[in-house]
């Protein structure tokens, strides 16, 4: 008992004095609602006209006392070659679907699966957002999974949740499994 109890008091300190960093890579189409998660997850806010990412931003988002830095690269073909490079130094790579937009289900998974064919990104764990479940005809968690072959992947630690940037539905639930794994990382 004792141990345990010095060991929750230096965490505490611990946690009072260091802060914990994280790097992420947001990548998927063009239209997934990138950059609207990012601006849910820095501000609350939706906006309904945004515009496209032209090659990447970056953005610093700070939540409890871990910062996370948030590379939002371009989902249009011409930049997709790029996505590797962004994701070689990243704790994980958040991999954001239209989950609405059955015509380019097929070539987002191929996307998705030849950036993690690159033996440059081998571990780096996944978040699977599948966003836009406010739209009125969306695939399921379970659909998504299937669809994007999720199940195949397992070299890394894959995570999928269902979001909504529009409505913030799971927004939470995502900021949460980031905080918590920026610990377990460092």
């Amino acid at each position: 008992m004792g141990f345990w109890l010095w060991e929750a008091f230096v965490n505490w300190l611990r946690s009072l004095f260091f802060k914990q960093e994280m790097e992420l890579a947001l990548v998927g189409l063009q239209d997934a609602g990138k950059t609207s998660l990012v601006n849910v997850i820095a501000t609350g806010g939706f906006s309904e006209d945004m515009i496209p990412t032209v090659g990447f931003n970056m953005k610093k988002i700070t939540k409890g006392n871990v910062t996370i830095k948030l590379w939002d690269l371009g989902g249009q073909p011409r930049f997709r070659s790029m996505w590797e490079r962004y994701c070689r130094a990243v704790s994980v790579i958040v991999y954001v679907v239209d989950a609405a937009d059955y015509d380019n289900l097929p070539v987002s998974r191929n996307e998705l699966h030849d950036l993690l064919s690159k033996p440059s990104l081998n571990g780096i764990p996944m978040l699977i957002l599948g966003n836009k479940i406010d739209k009125p005809v969306v695939l399921s968690q379970q659909d998504l999974t299937e669809q994007m072959g999720l199940k195949s992947i397992t070299d890394r630690e894959v995570c999928c949740f269902m979001i909504s940037c529009k409505n913030s539905t799971n927004i939470d639930t995502v900021v949460d499994w980031l905080v918590k794994h920026s610990k377990s990382m460092n």
